[in-house]
C-alpha cells in the first residue's frame, strides 16, 4: 500500500518584502539637514530673493523636484534656516544664561550679512498671519523675552538697578537687537552692533563694569 502524503492545503502567500531605500540614499532626516545647511550656506551667500530652490538643491545632489519632497516651498525651507540659526547660536553661546554673551552673538552677526539682512525682512513679512515665518517668529519673541526675563530675575529680582522689570528689560534688549540689525544693515559703520547692545545690557543692569571692547 503506498503512504499517501497529507496534504499541506493553500500555500501562505509570501510575507512582503520590507520597502528598500535607494542604494547610498540617505533617510529623509539626514536628507533634509543636509538640505536646511545648504539653503543656510546659499541665502547667507546670495540672499533669500537671489537664491533658487534649484541652487539648493544642485548644493546637495538634488534634482528641484526631489528638495519639494522635503520642502513643499521655498518659504516653508526658510523657516527651517532660521531655526538652524538659533540652534547654532545656542549651542555656540548656551542658552543666554549669561547676557554678556548677547555681545557675542551680535559679533556673529556682523560676520554673517546675508543671514541678518534676511532675518530682518522676514520679521516685518511675518507680521501677516499666514506668512510660513509668522509662527517661528511670534514663539521666538515669546522665548527669547521669558529667557532674558528669568536670567534678569534671578540677578536682580523683580526690580533691576536701573528700576526696570525683568520684562521690561528683555523687551528693550532684544527691541535693540533687531533695531540695531536694521541700523546695521543700512551702515554697517553707522551701528556698532556688540558694543551698543553691551552698553545698553550694562544700562539696565544698573552702570556696572562694561565688558573689554579692545
Amino acid at each position: 500500500m503506498t503512504e499517501q502524503t497529507p496534504d499541506p492545503g493553500p500555500a501562505a502567500d509570501p510575507a512582503p518584502a520590507p520597502a528598500r531605500r535607494g542604494r547610498g540614499r540617505p533617510p529623509a532626516t539626514a536628507r533634509r539637514e543636509q538640505i536646511v545647511t545648504a539653503a543656510l550656506e546659499e541665502f547667507a551667500e546670495h540672499g533669500f530673493h537671489n537664491s533658487s530652490l534649484a541652487s539648493v538643491a544642485e548644493r546637495v545632489g538634488l534634482s528641484q523636484q526631489g528638495l519639494l519632497h522635503h520642502f513643499p516651498t521655498k518659504e516653508a525651507l526658510l523657516v527651517s534656516v532660521l531655526r538652524r540659526r538659533d540652534e547654532i547660536d545656542e549651542a555656540d553661546f548656551g542658552s543666554l544664561d549669561d547676557l554678556d554673551r548677547l555681545r557675542d552673538v551680535a559679533e556673529r552677526n556682523a560676520s554673517r550679512p546675508g543671514i541678518v539682512r534676511l532675518y530682518t525682512l522676514l520679521s516685518a513679512e511675518g507680521l501677516a498671519e499666514d506668512h510660513p515665518a509668522h509662527g517661528y517668529f511670534a514663539e521666538r519673541f515669546a522665548v527669547l523675552r521669558a529667557r532674558i526675563a528669568a536670567v534678569l530675575r534671578g540677578a536682580h529680582g523683580d526690580r533691576l538697578p536701573s528700576g526696570a522689570t525683568p520684562e521690561q528689560a528683555a523687551a528693550l534688549l532684544i527691541a535693540a537687537m533687531d533695531g540695531l540689525q536694521l541700523q546695521w544693515s543700512y551702515d554697517p559703520e553707522a551701528a556698532d552692533m556688540p558694543d551698543l547692545l553691551a552698553l545698553l545690557t550694562d544700562v539696565l543692569r544698573g552702570g556696572g563694569t562694561r565688558p573689554d571692547t579692545d
